[in-house]
């Protein structure tokens, strides 16, 4: 199963140095590493606009944009983002609010049967209203 990884994975793996991790955040590292290894791990433009927002010097922006070039985007259509909508509007009548951009993952992944990595614990609360997937290391 392909599984959409969210910004705060990506980020612990490619912004931050190994050696400033805790155990968890390395444990996801290595399960992100896997991902990419057995070709499962997603992006979409939004998660890639994030993690490359913010950086202040031109060359770690440009390493960084190279490194990311590997992943390409899936293609998303009118119905990925009238699902996000739709979740969204399915949050809030239950009093959860999000981001555009978490509930476009949610549209994303529910429409395609993917899984979600993420450490956000918004996802958790998403998930007690939405029937999303979520990615948990083995």
């Amino acid at each position: 199963m392909m599984v959409l990884v969210d910004t705060p994975v990506w980020s612990l793996a490619l912004r931050r140095k190994k050696g400033d991790l805790l155990a968890p955040e390395q444990r996801r590292t290595l399960a992100l590493a896997e991902l990419i290894r057995e070709g499962r791990a997603q992006m979409i433009g939004s998660i890639r606009q994030e993690l490359l927002s913010g950086i202040r010097e031109e060359d770690q922006f440009r390493r960084l944009r190279e490194s990311l070039r590997a992943f390409e985007d899936p293609s998303l259509q009118a119905e990925d983002y009238e699902e996000a909508a739709r979740m969204s509007n399915q949050c809030r009548t239950r009093g959860i609010a999000g981001s555009a951009v978490d509930f476009l993952i949610c549209g994303v992944t529910y429409r395609r049967g993917w899984q979600i990595f993420t450490t956000d614990n918004d996802f958790l609360r998403y998930g007690e209203a939405l029937p999303i997937k979520l990615y948990t290391p083995a």
